[in-house]
């Protein structure tokens, strides 16, 4: 058996590769553990490491793009945004390493005493599909800056990115900082359990991520763990319904609706339910599916063949429980795991388009009465990771929000991952953060040092 990389718009087999082998594997990871000459580097150095890897991931921007797009079926100009927004997680944690990572001194009865942000040593990171490089990127930049030596997992479907993600660390910084490991996910507790492995940081499912935190746990190793979602999009009576509507067509359809971040469930209070679903409609109308490499195309295929036919198994088995189709609702007919942007409407709370991640193009509108009903029903999932509210009083919203049971909270504006902001959950969303300063912190040993 071997790792394909599968045009999801050909659906054609693009290139093969071989799994490695666990001797090799483990020297691997030895290696990334012995080095520690990359965590007695003086900060400035690692730093200006990293800003070697944006210039090169600059650099290849158009190549890199392309390659996603045709690996896992992105839009070209959400590819193109991908890869500047990896670069901006590089020039952001270079900036502001030296200032979060040095020590922090504590006023106590000691003539001194402070805590000493030092490495864990090696992290392995799980990471998904859905945004290549990105991911990869907001893991890796802060966990090596803060001087751990990293390998990667990544999803079986994108091989390519992968291999194009080792060459630029392993361009622009020292050996043995970053590698890339070709493995099956059934191998990834063999390697929390191994003695080279000192944390875990893992974006993926809810499964996966209970798996590897198992492991974890049994072996008293750090996990940091970014997984499903089913954010809200809250609606009330008195929100600006011209910029609602257009963020709420792009916060679901982005990525053809594959994020965890994305918004799945539109919250709407009843006065402008019928007002948000005509425009919200209408939008969706206009989202043009196509060729991910044209630069025309809004909506591509989705990453893989059984997550289109999972999504529409969801969709009939909702709609056989009562809920209706406004606009998709369909596989389309040829090459290409295509979803129509979807609809639904008349839900109820135990549909599946309800209870499970729709990961793809499909939304359900819900009118509630109130706003108590609308925290409500946003609250009523297992999930915890974003959510966006809607309303002109912004005294109110900001009590709503911590009412909220969300890691994330955006008013009057889409939800989205920036350097300078925590990205992370609740509840079966994951724990821990990853961007801002807190993921330089992630997996270092916060050693209190006191001097009489």
């Amino acid at each position: 058996m071997k790792l394909q990389s599968i045009n999801p718009y050909t659906e054609e087999v693009m290139k093969e590769f071989d799994y490695s082998k666990t001797d090799d594997v483990l020297t691997t990871l030895k290696r990334l553990k012995e080095n520690k000459g990359w965590a007695n580097l003086d900060i400035k150095d690692r730093a200006g490491a990293v800003k070697k890897v944006a210039r090169i991931l600059e650099r290849d921007k158009k190549e890199n793009a392309k390659l996603i797009s045709m690996e896992m079926g992105k839009p070209i100009k959400e590819s193109i945004s991908e890869i500047e927004r990896s670069v901006q997680v590089c020039d952001y944690f270079a900036e502001i390493a030296e200032k979060f990572l040095q020590d922090e001194i504590l006023g106590t009865e000691y003539s001194k005493s402070y805590i000493a942000m030092q490495p864990l040593g090696m992290i392995l990171g799980v990471m998904p599909w859905n945004f290549p490089f990105h991911q990869v990127i907001r893991f890796a930049i802060p966990t090596i800056l803060a001087g751990n030596t990293i390998a990667v997992k990544h999803s079986s479907n994108v091989p390519q990115c992968a291999l194009k993600i080792e060459d630029a660390f392993n361009e622009g910084l020292p050996e043995n900082v970053y590698s890339n490991l070709f493995i099956e996910s059934t191998d990834v507790g063999k390697l929390i359990e191994s003695d080279y492995v000192d944390g875990v940081s893992l974006t993926g499912s809810v499964a996966a991520g209970a798996s590897a935190a198992k492991v974890a746990g049994e072996n008293v190793k750090k996990t940091v763990l970014e997984l499903g979602g089913s954010d809200p999009f809250i609606v009330l009576d008195d929100a600006d319904l011209n910029k609602c509507c257009d963020s709420a067509t792009f916060a679901r359809f982005r990525n053809c609706g594959q994020a965890c971040a994305a918004s799945k469930r539109f919250i709407v209070q009843k006065g402008v339910y019928n007002d948000f679903l005509e425009s919200f409609v209408d939008n969706i109308k206009k989202l043009r599916l196509g060729n991910p490499l044209d630069e025309a195309t809004d909506i591509g295929p989705l990453a893989r063949g059984d997550l289109r036919d999972n999504l529409d198994k969801a969709v009939k088995k909702s709609v056989g429980m009562g809920a209706k189709i406004l606009v998709g609702g369909k596989t389309k007919q040829g090459k290409g795991f295509f979803y129509e942007p979807t609809v639904i409407t008349n839900i109820n709370e135990s549909m599946p388009v309800f209870r499970e991640e729709m990961f793809g193009p499909v939304a359900i509108v819900i009118p509630v009465e109130a706003e108590d009903d609308a925290i409500r029903m946003a609250n009523n999932t297992e999930y915890g990771l974003g959510s966006s509210l809607w309303t002109r009083d912004l005294v109110k919203a900001e009590k709503l929000a911590k009412r909220i049971d969300s890691g994330m909270v955006f008013i009057n504006t889409n939800l989205r991952s920036e350097p300078k902001l925590p990205f992370g959950g609740v509840k079966k969303s994951g724990y821990g953060r990853e961007l801002s300063y807190l993921a330089l912190r992630e997996f270092v040993n916060m050693k209190t040092v006191v001097v009489r």
